[in-house]
């Protein structure tokens, strides 16, 4: 990663940069995205730090790096970061002879988040089969807790098949 100066381009670099990429535009990318994960229930800070890390060349950034491209201290880093490892969306590895840690995006970051979603899945089933044996199947809240049930057990059996052939168009796609 270039090291950046306090205009948030990387130094030497010109506004269309080193490769091609326009910082500017780069910067746009990164709040647009992330306002649009937000939309759709992230955490902002999570946001921003996902959307810097995926729109980088390596997929990894230090936590110094995170803050001064978004302009955000170490706590909102670390914060944001712990959010972003709980959902798979990120992981921590160590720079070799360093202390320091990168936080890194995965190609398959997506296939990770929503294959861990299984376990929620199965927890929240269990919940579900409980509350329609508690509320009683024949009352108007125990069948709505069944078709809840019933939901969660369809879409549990579509994920394994919709991750099966996401796996064969990606390797079809991108190689294996």
């Amino acid at each position: 990663m270039p090291e950046t100066g306090t205009s948030g381009t990387a130094k030497g670099e010109t506004a269309q940069g080193g490769g091609g990429r326009n910082a500017e535009a780069v910067s746009k990318f990164v709040e647009s995205f992330a306002a649009q994960l937000v939309e759709a229930g992230m955490q902002r800070m999570s946001a921003r730090v996902f959307a810097a890390l995926l729109s980088s060349d390596e997929g990894a950034m230090t936590s110094a790096e995170l803050g001064e491209q978004l302009r955000i201290s170490p706590a909102a880093v670390s914060g944001a970061v712990r959010y972003l490892a709980q959902q798979h969306l990120v992981s921590r590895e160590r720079e070799p002879g360093s202390r320091r840690e990168r936080y890194r995006v995965h190609s398959d970051q997506w296939y990770e988040a929503v294959t861990s979603r299984e376990a929620v899945l199965k927890r929240w089933e269990a919940s579900l089969r409980e509350g329609v044996t508690s509320l009683g199947p024949g009352t108007p809240a125990g069948r709505r807790m069944a078709e809840t049930l019933a939901f969660f057990e369809f879409l549990d059996g579509e994920l394994v098949a919709l991750m099966q052939r996401w796996r064969a168009h990606r390797d079809r796609t991108f190689g294996p």
